[in-house]
């Protein structure tokens, strides 16, 4: 039997998680002072990440489904949230990243004012969300497919850089990097994997969470999968190297958008 957590095999097999955690790796500088909200933890995948890169971590999410299966991988710091108000000072992180947790929530612009409320005076904040615009067919056949928003637990299809970075600014947070990834070829890989998962794996009644239920949420879950899971490992060697096309496509914006911004007052 494999020792590994489960949260980390599947990892090990999205393309777009891949991705995020390089891109994570590049917009997070080591930093042992640090003290950091991870904001939206879900089942801890990227959170056991961007916890190697040093600091005092807390990871939060409004789930208490999410919040259990986190604290099998994570061990320590998790927080339950109520509401968009966060239980903590203000002036409290020198970091708060949110990954793919803004398209989540009702009321963005109550978060984002939070969120610059417990940052520090020149603290910083990583958000990872889709990105939008007219030209993102993708979306449209997601649409098509019967995939609706809310199995995604999406309250909004995501954002455009310019939209993202109003917002940030209204708040007193000031974009000082963003980088966009997952073109075509990765976006329909996991968006193939997503409708395989819903219409045909998912548990005929899933508990609800606030990231949706596009993939196992909890050991059981992938247990139960365990045979589909091995199957994919033997393909998805495969699916990586076809995912590789992405680099053709110089002049195509990606699905999912990355930013950081500076806390200016």
């Amino acid at each position: 039997m494999n020792g590994e957590p489960w949260q980390l095999r599947l990892l090990k097999k999205s393309l777009k998680k891949k991705i995020k955690i390089r891109l994570l790796d590049r917009f997070i500088a080591a930093g042992g002072s640090r003290v950091a909200l991870d904001l939206g933890c879900a089942q801890g995948i990227l959170s056991y990440f961007v916890r190697r890169k040093g600091g005092f971590w807390v990871s939060a999410d409004e789930d208490l489904a999410n919040v259990r299966t986190a604290r099998d991988l994570l061990k320590n710091n998790l927080v339950a949230l109520a509401g968009t108000a966060l239980p903590f000072r203000d002036g409290t992180f020198d970091l708060v990243v949110g990954l793919d947790y803004l398209e989540h929530v009702d009321d963005d612009d109550r978060v984002l004012e939070e969120i610059s409320r417990v940052l520090k005076k020149g603290g910083e904040i990583i958000l990872v969300t889709p990105q939008t615009g007219p030209f993102f067919l993708l979306h449209k056949l997601r649409a098509a497919l019967g995939l609706k928003l809310e199995l995604f637990g999406h309250k909004r299809e995501g954002y455009s850089l310019a939209g993202l970075d109003g917002k940030l600014a209204r708040v007193s947070l000031q974009l000082v990097d963003s980088v966009d990834y997952s073109r075509f070829f990765s976006e329909f890989f996991e968006l193939l994997l997503n409708f395989v998962y819903i219409k045909l794996l998912a548990p005929a009644a899933p508990e609800k969470t606030r990231d949706g239920h596009i993939r196992p949420a909890s050991e059981d879950e992938f247990s139960a999968q365990a045979g589909l899971f091995n199957v994919y490992t033997l393909v998805y060697p495969l699916v990586w190297l076809l995912s590789q096309m992405d680099r053709l496509l110089v002049f195509e914006k990606g699905y999912s958008l990355m930013v950081r911004a500076r806390k200016s007052a």
